[in-house]
């Protein structure tokens, strides 16, 4: 079992594929694990080069010290699993939570990346965003099964054509509470709170890396109005909005979304 210790605490991770590429670190949103990467992008992003996937502290076999934490907190929690795998610099994908974890990474330890991509995610959340995430904790917390928690998600992250496929729905809901790696709501609650309280956005005109910002048109938790932002204020950033997907584009136009961070990553110029 691979775990990396980061400041006494273990933090557990995945590399899959070789190569000399920059090394891609896959982060993940608020309630999943590493295992969400593996179905639709480690397969494809392992062919370019090294991918590295992880958990947060408190998900799965990481240690969970059992306090608040903050995104920055994270960002040096992925500092740190760099240093110790001996990755000088990587290039980085975020989503939601990642996406912010990412942020603070490139504004923390620019030297330790590349390039970034962000994707469903904001630089500083508005009161709805605020609202929503102080429910999402407060479900967590409560006697609310998990199942219920990650429908309410769902409906949140996906679109209306496929909240329609019935038979997709019941299998996520059974990934994410039967096959993930198990996360308290606890974690989840202390999750929503780093994301309730990130905010970069007075400071994102000091991220120097290129930046692709992708967007699903129809994303409901993180509207095009956030991306724009992120496009905007990060100097050398570009947008991609897709047509087709919500929150959880990189799932429901995969072949798309894969295809551009790999053009993205590839493109040395």
């Amino acid at each position: 079992m691979p775990l990396a210790i980061v400041d006494l605490r273990k933090i557990y991770y995945e590399i899959h594929g070789r190569g000399t590429a920059t090394p891609l670190v896959l982060a993940l949103g608020t309630g999943g694990s590493h295992r969400g990467w593996l179905p639709l992008q480690v397969p494809e992003f392992s062919k370019r080069g090294p991918v590295v996937i992880f958990d947060y502290r408190g998900v799965g076999e990481s240690d969970d010290p059992g306090t608040p934490f903050t995104t920055a907190d994270l960002a040096d929690e992925v500092a740190g699993l760099l240093a110790e795998l001996g990755i000088e610099k990587a290039d980085i994908l975020g989503v939601f939570m990642g996406g912010m974890v990412a942020q603070e990474l490139a504004l923390r330890h620019p030297d330790r990346l590349d390039r970034l991509v962000l994707a469903g995610t904001y630089a500083r959340p508005d009161n709805k965003r605020k609202l929503l995430l102080e429910q999402w904790r407060d479900l967590a917390n409560s006697n609310v099964s998990l199942e219920s928690n990650i429908r309410e998600r769902l409906i949140w992250t996906l679109q209306d054509e496929t909240l329609e496929q019935a038979d997709l729905i019941e299998a996520m809901v059974d990934f994410y509470t039967k096959e993930s790696p198990a996360l308290s709501g606890d974690v989840v609650a202390r999750q929503c709170e780093a994301c309730i309280h990130h905010d970069t956005a007075d400071r994102l005109r000091d991220i120097q890396h290129r930046t692709l910002v992708i967007c699903g048109r129809r994303d409901a938790l993180t509207p095009p109005k956030f991306h724009r932002e992120l496009a905007d204020e990060i100097p050398n950033a570009q947008l991609v909005t897709m047509s087709y997907g919500a929150h959880l584009v990189m799932a429901e136009s995969a072949e798309r979304f894969n295809d551009l961070v790999m053009r993205f990553l590839s493109d040395r110029r």
